[in-house]
């Protein structure tokens, strides 16, 4: 089951990297959708020998949101902006993938250095948990559009899943309920910003609302 676990965790640095080299914001809000899926089955592939209706529950649940409600937020927004690429980022999409590996490599040395309180189910948790907020990061900090801050909003919160659901694994469901509410609400609330800012300045260029100052 460890191979499983692993063969999943290289599925999410690889939509990782694709978010990061990739400027179609249609291909990104369905990379993203894939992530959560394959996401959703951690806490199931993690505890087959404990297996409870809480975390099937958890399971299903987290990749509904991730897979169906935040797409088809986050297609709604794209239409009302009519936008669909990422044009222009802060760093370019090669830059973006160097730093990606360095991030990845960055990601592998801090795990090796860090010890953890319980044993995991694969040594590659931790390092692909770390990439993975380091990427939704750098995504948040290094485009234009508001829409693609949101996708690295939800990697963002992938990365933290991972260390949630496979190395503590016993947060109780009220507080891991609360995280997927808090993430869904936050991408509503952006989907709804996105709408607003198109409709005033014709654009979701974050960086052009400098403007309003003063």
């Amino acid at each position: 089951m460890t191979n499983l676990i692993e063969v999943v965790l290289v599925l999410v640095v690889l939509t990782d990297f694709f978010l990061l080299g990739s400027s179609r914001l249609a291909a990104c809000i369905r990379i993203v959708a894939i992530q959560g899926v394959v996401l959703g089955t951690l806490p199931v592939l993690g505890h087959l020998d404990n297996l409870t209706l809480r975390l099937v529950f958890l399971a299903v649940g987290s990749a509904a949101l991730k897979a169906v409600v935040f797409p088809i937020l986050l297609f709604r927004a794209m239409r009302e902006a009519n936008v669909r690429h990422e044009i222009e980022p802060f760093v370019g999409f090669i830059a973006s993938i160097l730093i990606g590996l360095g991030s990845l490599a960055v990601s592998v040395w801090v795990a090796s250095r860090i010890t953890l309180p319980r044993p995991v189910v694969s040594s590659l948790v931790l390092p692909v948990a770390l990439f993975t907020i380091l990427a939704g990061l750098f995504v948040i900090v290094s485009r234009r559009k508001a829409l693609t801050q949101v996708l690295g909003y939800i990697v963002l919160e992938n990365g933290i899943y991972v260390f949630g659901m496979v190395l503590v694994g016993e947060i109780p469901m009220l507080v891991e309920l609360g995280a997927l509410l808090d993430a869904f609400v936050a991408v509503l609330v952006m989907g709804i910003a996105i709408d607003h800012i198109s409709r005033s300045y014709d654009h979701i260029d974050v960086d052009e609302l400098d403007t309003l100052r003063g």
